[in-house]
C-alpha cells in the first residue's frame, strides 16, 4: 500500500492510496480534482473510489467535478450532505480494494457524520493507516461543530484510541505547528513538546508535511498522567463531579483539546469567536488565551471555584461561571 500525500488549498491534505499489485487507487477527501488527476496519471493507476471523511467544502468540493470527469466513480461517505455521494457507509462496514482492507469508523464530533477510514494490507509488514479527516490531527483535533462533547470524546479515546498505537495517522490539515505552539504555552516545561515543536518548525522551514504521524504520537492520553497539573485534571474527571464529556465540553470552551505530545493540550480552532457568554461573564477562547500566561490560565490554582468548577484564572476576575456545581453546565 502506497500513500501519496497531496497538499492543497491553504493547509489541507488529500490522499491517493495505491494498491501496488493491481494498481487500483482510492482517493481520500478530494478538494482539488485536477491536481489529483495529474498525480493519478503520473502514477499510472486506475482511480475507482473516493472516500470522503465529512461534508465540508474543503474535503468534498471536488467530488462533483471528479465524478463528471470519471463516470462510474464511486463516492463513499457517511453523511448525505457529501457532494456527489453514490453510497452511504455505516460504522463498522468493511471495504476491499485488492489486498487493501478498509474499516469505516464513525467518529462524530467535528461533524455528526464524520467517518474515519482504517486501512491495512494482507501479509504486509508495514503498519496500518487511518485517514482521520478533522477528527484527529497531529497534536490536536478538529473543532466540535456538531454532536455532543461525549461523542467527540468517545471518537478520540475509544474509536480511534483502540487502534494499534503504530497506526499511521493521515489527517485533513497541516495544523501541527500551531497546535504545538499552543501546547508549549500551556506546558512550557514539557520537554517532549519542546522537541516536537522544534521538529515541526524545521519541517515548516523546509516546506515539508508533518504527516503521517502515528496514533501513539497523535493521541496518547495515558501520557498526560505524568504531568502533575494534568494528574489533578484527571483526578477531577475520576472524582464523579464531572464526566469525560463535560471535561471535553469545557476544554472546547477553553479552546483546548485532548492532545498527545507528551501529555499537553492543543487549541481546537483559532477562528472560534473571541467572546462567549454565560451568566454575563466572558469565557476564555483561543483568541484571547494568548494574552494570559500559562500560570494564569489553568492548573496551579485552588480547587474548586465558588460555583463548583475548578479554578481557571488566578489574579484576574473569574472568566467562567457555571449555573450548577458541575463543569459543562454552561454548554451552549
Amino acid at each position: 500500500m502506497k500513500v501519496k500525500v497531496i497538499p492543497v488549498l491553504e493547509d489541507n491534505y488529500m490522499y491517493l492510496v495505491i494498491e501496488e499489485r493491481t494498481r487500483e487507487a482510492v482517493a481520500v477527501d478530494v478538494a482539488v480534482p485536477k491536481r489529483l488527476l495529474e498525480i493519478v496519471g503520473r502514477e499510472g493507476v486506475s482511480l475507482t473510489t473516493v472516500l470522503t471523511t465529512h461534508h465540508h467544502w474543503d474535503h468534498a468540493r471536488g467530488n462533483v467535478e471528479l465524478a463528471r470527469l470519471r463516470p462510474g466513480l464511486a463516492v463513499l461517505g457517511a453523511d448525505e450532505r457529501i457532494c456527489a455521494l453514490t453510497r452511504r457507509l455505516v460504522h463498522g462496514e468493511e471495504l476491499r480494494f485488492g489486498a487493501i482492507h478498509v474499516r469505516c469508523l464513525l467518529t462524530p464530533g467535528h461533524t455528526s457524520g464524520h467517518m474515519s477510514y482504517f486501512l491495512w494490507e494482507e501479509e504486509c509488514p508495514d503498519p496500518p493507516a487511518v485517514f482521520s479527516g478533522d477528527a484527529l490531527s497531529v497534536a490536536g483535533c478538529g473543532l466540535r461543530l456538531e454532536s455532543t462533547a461525549q461523542q467527540m470524546y468517545e471518537s478520540l479515546t475509544e474509536t480511534l484510541g483502540s487502534l494499534p498505537p503504530e497506526t499511521k495517522v493521515f489527517c485533513g490539515h497541516e495544523h501541527t505547528l500551531g497546535n504545538l505552539e499552543f501546547a508549549q504555552k500551556v506546558e512550557p516545561g514539557n520537554d517532549h513538546v519542546r522537541a516536537k515543536l522544534s521538529w515541526a518548525k524545521k519541517r515548516d522551514e523546509d516546506d515539508m508535511p508533518t504527516v503521517p504521524s502515528t496514533l501513539k504520537k497523535s493521541l496518547c492520553a495515558s501520557s498526560r498522567g505524568r504531568q502533575p497539573q494534568l494528574r489533578s485534571w484527571r483526578h477531577f474527571a475520576r472524582s464523579g463531579r464531572a464526566s469525560s464529556g463535560r471535561l471535553s465540553r469545557c476544554s472546547r470552551r477553553l479552546g483546548l483539546s485532548w492532545h498527545c505530545s507528551g501529555g499537553s493540550w492543543a487549541h481546537l480552532d483559532r477562528n472560534e469567536p473571541q467572546v462567549d457568554r454565560c451568566g454575563g461573564r466572558q469565557h476564555i477562547s483561543p483568541s484571547n488565551l494568548g494574552r494570559l500566561s500559562p500560570q494564569d490560565c489553568l492548573w496551579n490554582l485552588p480547587w474548586p471555584c465558588p460555583a463548583g468548577c475548578p479554578a481557571l484564572v488566578g489574579g484576574v476576575p473569574w472568566p467562567w461561571t457555571c449555573e450548577a456545581p458541575v463543569w459543562g453546565a454552561c454548554e451552549p
